[in-house]
């Protein structure tokens, strides 16, 4: 893990579901682009999302990184279906960071579909893997 998440005390921890739409874009990202991966967050100031192989990290960029809000612990074994949300631990750090959740989810998705089109082949070429 890049961030110090494990080092910070949590403010609340819950049970969350990700839609798994935006899960499995992740998921492909994470195959497709190099990790950690840092996304700006236009619109929400100094904060900076950070996607690693095993959580997504809202961080103060002004305060060295320190973590506001982190997606964790992500229960992926027995998934059996695409289409159905994913279960994890969602970790607050700020008595504010709920009001950023959808922000930072929407923004995520955004990012990673510019990033994942622009990192995709062109027409008519090929990787050479895929020869």
């Amino acid at each position: 893990m890049v961030t110090r998440i494990n080092d910070m005390p949590v403010y609340a921890a819950q049970t969350e579901q990700v839609d798994a739409a935006l899960y499995n874009l992740w998921r492909r990202a994470r195959l497709h682009l190099e990790m950690p991966l840092r996304i700006e967050l236009p619109g929400l100031k100094q904060l900076l999302l950070i996607l690693e192989e095993d959580s997504w990290v809202v961080v103060d960029q002004c305060q060295y990184d320190l973590p506001v809000l982190a997606w964790m612990g992500f229960q992926e074994s027995g998934r059996t279906t695409l289409h159905m949300p994913v279960t994890c631990t969602m970790n607050y750090y700020h008595y504010m960071a709920g009001h950023i959740r959808e922000k930072v989810l929407v923004r995520m998705g955004e990012a990673l579909e510019i990033q994942l089109s622009d990192a995709a082949p062109t027409a008519g070429k090929h990787r050479p893997s895929q020869l």
